[in-house]
């Protein structure tokens, strides 16, 4: 057994497989930020492979803080999704463009993050996983980065406004075909990369990399004063709830760990699976984060 199986089986073991809840806080003199996260495994007689980060971090060298929060929603095996929990953030935060140019610095990230998982491929396994990741520096810019059909959503004085962009076959068929690659659309199932892959791009998935981009959106987006909060969510939300539902179901709900669980449970009663980062902030500048 190797080391990265003895470790998932010390997280199926502590109960990661099938249930996790947190929460922190952040340590930002004279605001109240929270974040909290639930997570419960569906039906699906596969094992876990999403992988979430949610913390706060302070760097004294730049005398900021930063929120770290993402998804990873991992396909044919955990893998890739694991390798992305341990060291994207890590690698974003490396670039020397990063304080002066956050969407250069994504960007870079994310392609230098795919190039070493491609090299790790027999040891990480043939699969993939979607991505979307959100940096919040001091509590108050916001940077935004997907790949494949993970979904970040802003709530402004209860309207929602989509921050990602998702990344479908049908929608990016032109640059797939002009890499040699196709795009299926056969009835009763969604458009699929080379017939397979229901993403256009993703980090792994070796075999179709030729026809996929792991290059990311970014979005940066500052917060103000009749901001809200924030979701962060897998398809599998986005698959059964508009960005306006979702919003929506917990402007009501102050308290992130139970947002998270209440949009879980939501998400549970329409038969998915799926990862939530919910971020609430009010006009008293009062802030919580949570995943679900």
């Amino acid at each position: 057994m190797t080391t990265r199986e003895i470790l998932h089986k010390m997280k199926e073991k502590a109960g990661f497989g099938s249930s996790d809840t947190g929460k922190g806080k952040s340590k930002i003199s004279g605001r109240h930020i929270t974040h909290g996260y639930h997570l419960v495994k569906g039906k699906s007689n596969h094992e876990m492979e999403d992988y979430v980060v949610a913390k706060f971090k302070k760097l004294h060298h730049h005398d900021t803080e930063l929120g770290l929060f993402a998804i990873f929603d991992g396909h044919l095996g955990h893998g890739v999704a694991d390798y992305l929990q341990s060291h994207l953030f890590e690698n974003i935060l490396h670039e020397p463009v990063f304080w002066t140019h956050p969407e250069v610095a994504m960007k870079e990230a994310y392609r230098v993050t795919d190039d070493k998982i491609l090299e790790k491929a027999v040891e990480l396994g043939r699969g993939g996983s979607t991505a979307v990741t959100a940096i919040l520096i001091d509590g108050v810019k916001l940077v935004v980065a997907n790949v494949g059909d993970s979904r970040a959503v802003i709530c402004n004085h209860g309207m929602a406004k989509q921050l990602s962009v998702d990344h479908e076959p049908s929608k990016e068929r032109e640059a797939i075909e002009s890499k040699g690659g196709f795009v299926t659309n056969l009835p009763g199932d969604v458009p699929r990369v080379d017939g397979q892959l229901a993403v256009a791009r993703a980090f792994g998935d070796g075999s179709l990399k030729k026809h996929l981009s792991s290059e990311p959106d970014v979005t940066v987006e500052m917060m103000v004063e009749d901001t809200e909060f924030i979701i962060l969510a897998s398809d599998g939300l986005w698959k059964v709830m508009s960005n306006e539902e979702a919003v929506n179901s917990i402007r009501g709900i102050k308290d992130a760990q139970m947002a998270a669980k209440h949009l879980t449970d939501e998400a549970l009663s329409r038969k998915r699976l799926l990862w939530f980062l919910y971020c609430h902030w009010n006009s008293r500048r009062s802030y919580s984060c949570g995943l679900f």
